[in-house]
């Protein structure tokens, strides 16, 4: 059975975030994630981490100016070097918070870039970033985003990830499947992840439309939970989404699962 994870950025959003890991705790979960961590000192949150017994599943490289509306940086050229040093910052934040996965988001394609520009240059970057990450022991996931919520993502398939894993060619570089996401921009959410499941590190939810909670929208997830059951997948599966009437409230539908 998948497990899941409570992604702290939305989930527990009505309290302050260091004040969210011991309501994650409460509510049952065993394990987290965050969009960006870097708002707050690494050893400050494994305090918490290790105080509430949970373990750190994932959370993202640097992506950017976020208030400005950067989305990653990782398909940008000439950004080599930032996003290097944020690799480098990323991993000071794993290691401390003992998290063995990061996620790279590739970021908004500036418009009238050549876009072998774009696809070399984030070819280029996860090539680095899996290499150095492979040394510390933490896997490079690369995550498509739709662009109904993110206008202008680069990274916007399944089809189209995989391509760019393999032309990385790193055994490193995994894709993170985020359900919403994909159900927004291919549908054929059973299929698609059967046939990419050896490829997929990490699995994250929502449901559409709203991107609230499992059961506020159209996704059958009790049949695709056991879908994902009866493929043998044992990995985490992150709980991102809005919740629609607060946390705890919506919580009904994960209880069978923890």
């Amino acid at each position: 059975m998948p497990k899941f994870n409570a992604n702290l950025t939305l989930l527990f959003n009505e309290l302050d975030f260091l004040d969210r890991f011991q309501a994650a705790k409460d509510a049952g979960f065993r394990a987290v994630e965050c969009q960006f961590p870097y708002a707050y000192p690494p050893q400050q949150l494994a305090e918490r981490l290790e105080r509430c017994a949970l373990e750190q599943v994932l959370h993202n490289l640097p992506a950017g100016d976020l208030a400005g509306g950067e989305r990653g940086i990782a398909c940008l050229p000439g950004r080599a070097g930032e996003f290097q040093d944020g690799v480098g910052r990323a991993i000071e934040y794993a290691q401390a918070l003992q998290c063995r996965q990061l996620n790279c988001l590739a970021g908004v394609a500036p418009p009238g870039v050549d876009p072998a520009a774009l696809h070399d240059t984030l070819v280029q970057n996860l090539r680095f970033a899996a290499d150095r990450l492979r040394e510390v022991g933490i896997r490079l996931l690369l995550e498509p985003c739709n662009t109904r919520d993110v206008p202008g993502f680069y990274l916007n398939g399944s089809r189209q990830a995989i391509d760019i894993i393999d032309a990385v060619g790193s055994d490193n570089l995994f894709l993170q499947y985020d359900i919403y996401h994909m159900q927004v921009m291919e549908g054929n959410l059973a299929p698609t992840i059967e046939r990419h499941l050896p490829r997929i590190g990490h699995m994250q939810l929502a449901d559409n439309p709203g991107r609230g909670e499992p059961g506020s929208g159209e996704i059958n997830y009790p049949f695709l939970f056991a879908w994902l059951d009866r493929l043998g997948y044992s990995g985490w599966i992150g709980c991102e989404y809005k919740p629609v009437n607060g946390t705890v409230q919506g919580l009904g539908w994960i209880r069978p699962y923890l």
